[in-house]
């Protein structure tokens, strides 16, 4: 705290404050030690609450807005036209997300995926036949009918298609008009390891079957010489 000196002090006046005794040496007033401290004083009253203070300027906008997302793909459809029946198509494959068709004569197609009937019954159905000549070589593609109607109009091989558990086909193998065509198949298992000898007068036919385990083809002769 300040200290009240005396004004125009003398040489050597002494002056006594907080216990210590100060001198005036013609210049100031000097003492030596601390000074000691007087009692603490009582503690202040607590001032009064200041005034709020105004209020901030609004913080920067947000981000900009996302864009859209891309349009997601169209579910399936289905198609009748000519045709009075009804039908329930249950699918937990969204692969079979294209067309399913039956059109005025009772064809249905998916374009993608398996479609898988449980337990049906079908009555009076129809395979798809397929009439092609062999050449000197063909490949089976049961995609053009499970009925190969095939015309030997050159010795030929006749290769297997891939074999997939729980398909068959059947084939109708006939002579051309010349006849004496060989055949050589590719590679089915038949009974005892052995091929059977094809009919090779022209113009004759003999039928096949075949069975497929996932793994190999099973051939079994229905019949030959058929006119």
């Amino acid at each position: 705290m300040p200290i009240d000196f005396p004004s125009n002090p003398v040489l050597n006046q002494s002056y006594t404050v907080l216990n210590k005794t100060f001198t005036y040496n013609g210049t100031g007033w000097v003492t030596s030690g601390a000074i000691s401290p007087g009692a603490t004083g009582a503690t202040g009253p607590i001032g009064a609450t200041g005034i709020v203070g105004s209020t901030g300027p609004s913080g920067s906008p947000g981000g900009a807005t996302g864009l859209t997302g891309a349009t997601g793909a169209t579910g399936a459809s289905l198609t009748i036209s000519g045709i009075d029946r009804s039908i329930l198509v249950v699918s937990s494959n969204a692969a079979v997300a294209s067309s399913l068709t039956i059109d005025g004569s009772g064809v249905m197609q998916a374009n993608t995926g398996t479609m898988t009937f449980v337990n049906p019954t079908i009555t009076n159905y129809t395979e798809t036949v397929y009439t092609a000549n062999t050449g000197t070589a063909i490949t089976i593609n049961l995609t053009n009918g499970t009925i190969q109607r095939l015309t030997a109009n050159a010795s030929t091989t006749i290769t297997m298609p891939s074999a997939v558990a729980g398909k068959s086909f059947v084939i109708i193998l006939g002579q051309d008009g010349v006849g004496s065509r060989t055949i050589t198949w590719s590679a089915p298992v038949w009974p005892s390891a052995t091929a059977p000898t094809v009919t090779t007068t022209a113009s004759k036919k003999d039928i096949f079957s075949f069975f497929s385990d996932g793994t190999s083809w099973y051939g079994a002769t229905l019949g030959q010489n058929y006119a």
